[in-house]
This record gives C-alpha cells, sequence and structure tokens, in this order.
C-alpha cells in the first residue's frame, strides 16, 4: 500500500477491487474487447493485482500481473481510466506493480502493448532480442471466451 501526496493510492488487496470499474474498462479496451465479467473475476482471482485509487477511494486503474510468483510474470490489464490521465498515475501503478516483493527478481518480466512502449521502456523493458524463439499460441475469436 502506497499514497501519493494529492492522495491518489495503490493497494494490492483485491477486497478493494471494484469489479464493476474493471470489467467496464476491459471490455471496452483494444486487447480485451467484449470480456465477460467472469473471465474478468477468474483473471484477478489467479494473479497479482495492484489498485489505483482515487482521494475517497474510488477506484481509477488496475495493473495485474499473471505471475507464478518465482521465475516469470505477464504485465497485463494496466489501464488508468480516461479523466484520471495525465497526472502520472500509470508510472504509479506500474511501478507499484514493479516493485512488488513477489515480482522483484523475477528471471523474466513481460507484456504487450499497443501504445505504451515509452512507458515500459523506463522500468527496462526492451524489444525481444531473440523474437525467433518466441512462439505464441491464439485463440480463435468464435472460442475465445466459451470456457
Amino acid at each position: 500500500h502506497e499514497t501519493r501526496q494529492d492522495g491518489f493510492e495503490v493497494d494490492d488487496d483485491v477486497e478493494r477491487l471494484q469489479v464493476d470499474v474493471v470489467h467496464g474498462f476491459l471490455r471496452e479496451a483494444y486487447w480485451s474487447p467484449g470480456i465477460p465479467r467472469e473471465v474478468v473475476e477468474r483473471a484477478i482471482r489467479n494473479s497479482l493485482v495492484v489498485g489505483l485509487y482515487a482521494p475517497g477511494g474510488g477506484q481509477v486503474g488496475m495493473a495485474r500481473a499473471a505471475t507464478d510468483r518465482a521465475t516469470f510474470a505477464w504485465i497485463a490489464d494496466v489501464f488508468v481510466l480516461r479523466q484520471y490521465r495525465g497526472r502520472g498515475l500509470g508510472r504509479f501503478v506500474v511501478e507499484a506493480l514493479l516493485k512488488h516483493p513477489d515480482l522483484v527478481g523475477l528471471r523474466r518480466q513481460m507484456l504487450a502493448t499497443a501504445d505504451a512502449h515509452e512507458l515500459y521502456r523506463r522500468y527496462g523493458f526492451e524489444d525481444l532480442t531473440d523474437p525467433e524463439i518466441y512462439l505464441v499460441r491464439r485463440t480463435p475469436p468464435e472460442v475465445l471466451y466459451a470456457r
């Protein structure tokens, strides 16, 4: 848990997360359009999550890591609601997630982004030097949320 001087705070307590806010954002995000609420809930349950809260307690953002907490983490679902952008809150929530004790010292932390490369480069993320060794398995859209 960490609070900035302006009253914004980050917290890894999943009980504080406002799933309606998270789902409302993610179902419209370019990386997860139409994602069902139950999938968001399952992702939260099975991840390390840091919520971002405005003074007064309303949730305004989040960052999530799918991780084994030993060797690997996939950083995902990082967002700040549009009306709160431009205040350094994206950096605040990313820093809080990356310095979480369960992520420090992992062999590999990865992510994918269409528009925030420079933000993540500030924290040591870089382009793959050997992309030919990495593979991806994509689920077809028609079965994506059928589970």
